[in-house]
């Protein structure tokens, strides 16, 4: 069973994803490497664990995780290569939420965690929230601004 509405919010992650990228995909080696306190690591540390993280989510699902992990590279990946990863978990992310069994449990963390399907999706969203936003203030911190990717912008671009 799955809930009602929940496949937007995933609509909503990928187009957030995807204009994160669109941003930071003209920065220069300099930009990418700022840090600050309070924040994951730098912009593209950040970007590496987020993505990383949303395949591993839909890894939990599809029983397929990627093969190599984002967070396995040994050269930071071309962002073409994020583009099409993050359009891959993003996509299986919806089709999860769309056709899911949000009740099914989960043994996580080697089967030491136990979660239902629901909590693995809304720690999606919120892991994706909270990095995203440490990215925009990276962003700002260097006098950029930073992309519209609240629910309003979504809703402008979808109409």
């Amino acid at each position: 069973m799955t809930a009602a509405g929940l496949p937007d919010f995933f609509r909503f992650n990928l187009w957030a994803n995807q204009r994160l990228l669109d941003a930071c995909s003209t920065l220069t080696d300099e930009q990418l490497d700022m840090t600050a306190t309070g924040t994951y690591g730098s912009i593209r540390d950040t970007l590496i664990h987020l993505f990383a993280a949303e395949e591993g989510y839909a890894g939990h699902f599809t029983g397929t995780p990627p093969t190599p992990r984002l967070d396995d590279f040994t050269t930071y990946p071309s962002f073409d290569e994020l583009r099409r990863r993050v359009q891959m978990s993003g996509t299986e992310l919806i089709a999860i939420a769309e056709h899911g069994d949000v009740n099914q449990i989960f043994h996580l963390d080697g089967g030491t965690y136990e979660a239902p399907a629901i909590i693995v999706l809304i720690q999606a969203m919120n892991h994706g929230d909270d990095h995203r936003s440490q990215i925009c203030t990276l962003l700002s911190l260097q006098g950029i601004v930073p992309p519209d990717i609240d629910a309003w912008s979504y809703n402008d671009a979808q109409h």
